[in-house]
């Protein structure tokens, strides 16, 4: 889905999620306190960012400070030439005792609830999924506050992104595993935040595929 920007808003941003890693393929969760490498599928995607870097007229690049999404946002940052400007408040949900394993290696009981209703009964140890929204959110206002009107490329992960996009979209946050099913690697997710903080952004792409040589 694509759309024009709505007038009345306050900034373009093209949120991304980093590229490809070896953990994909096995769906082990990588959150604030694992950094799997790129697998070598991810480097050719960070290529096919950085072309739509250009193609899209990316004037500032912003990263999670997390070493995947650094090395996805850095061809595009060179491709523009411009630098990458790290925002912690973008780095990805800490999933507490799922860190670096699969829901099947979990219990069968604490998996059942969370896919129930993952904001009532996250992970064990795991940040709070309404703490998590609340900086991601945070963080991309204050992207907004700074950039103005300039077309901004951020790059981020999964989780973290969509719970961003149900607070900003006004939808509940018990849901954004199922409206939101995936965020796709490098895949370009556009939204425009208005002015006034208390109204709802606008969803103008999901998951728009980034062109291939």
């Amino acid at each position: 889905m694509t759309g024009t920007t709505p007038r009345g808003t306050a900034g373009r941003l093209l949120l991304v999620r980093h590229a490809q890693t070896v953990w994909h393929r096995e769906n082990r969760y990588a959150g604030a306190r694992t950094d799997p490498a790129l697998t070598a599928a991810g480097e050719r995607q960070t290529g096919e960012l950085a072309r739509a870097a250009v193609a899209e007229g990316v004037q500032v690049v912003v990263s999670s400070p997390l070493g995947r999404a650094v090395r996805t946002a850095r061809p595009a940052a060179e491709a523009v030439g411009t630098g990458i400007e790290l925002e912690p408040g973008l780095r990805e949900a800490d999933f507490g005792e799922l860190e670096g394993r699969t829901r099947q290696e979990a219990d069968p009981e604490l998996v059942r609830r969370f896919v129930a209703d993952p904001v009532a009964h996250p992970f064990p140890g795991a940040e709070p999924p309404g703490e998590a929204a609340d900086r991601a959110v945070a963080a991309l206002r204050g992207v907004v506050a700074r950039h103005g009107d300039r077309t901004v490329l951020v790059v981020a992960h999964s989780t973290v992104l969509r719970l961003a996009l149900c607070r900003l979209l006004g939808l509940p946050l018990r849901h954004y595993r199922r409206l939101f099913p995936r965020i796709e690697n490098v895949a370009l997710t556009e939204i425009a935040l208005p002015a006034d903080d208390a109204a709802p952004a606008a969803l103008l792409a999901l998951n728009r595929t980034v062109p291939t040589p």
